[in-house]
């Protein structure tokens, strides 16, 4: 059983591509944190190293038993480890449908570029010609995560 909200593709801060020019991660926060994750067992391999951010509202993302969780990933000289969390997720889009992960560094322990409470990071393959404004619909297995309002 899963639980599933629909969403709107919302423009995020570019950090986590490395698109924002005034951040100090060039090549992107995804790109520089992947192989931490990968040496605690979680390969990003699959996914674009970018997040596709998703508001969900009314609804928000609470985390219950994420598939991962690492505490005090120290993954840059710019600030102090920060904890992530990732949950499992399927986005359909149309007709298309892809497996992913919900991308959760924790609010305590991320100095900066916070997102609204509704919106959730993804990490995805490849959607070619995703942009703003789309409706994806989310799916979670309420296991390991909820959306709450």
């Amino acid at each position: 059983m899963t639980q599933q909200a629909k969403g709107v593709v919302v423009a995020g801060h570019g950090v986590a591509s490395g698109r924002a020019g005034d951040s100090p991660f060039a090549a992107g926060t995804i790109e520089l944190q992947a192989p931490h994750f990968r040496a605690r067992g979680l390969d990003l391999a699959p996914f674009v190293m970018a997040t596709v951010n998703l508001d969900l509202a009314p609804h928000r993302l609470a985390l219950r038993q994420p598939r991962w969780t690492f505490v005090d990933v120290d993954w840059t000289d710019v600030h102090p480890p920060e904890t992530f969390s990732f949950v499992e997720c399927t986005v359909t889009r149309d007709d298309e449908q892809v497996d992913g992960l919900v991308y959760h560094p924790h609010p305590e322990t991320k100095p900066m570029h916070h997102q609204p409470s509704t919106v959730v990071e993804l990490l995805l393959p490849r959607l070619a010609g995703l942009a703003a404004g789309e409706e994806l619909w989310l799916h979670l297995d309420p296991r390991q995560a909820a959306l709450v309002t």
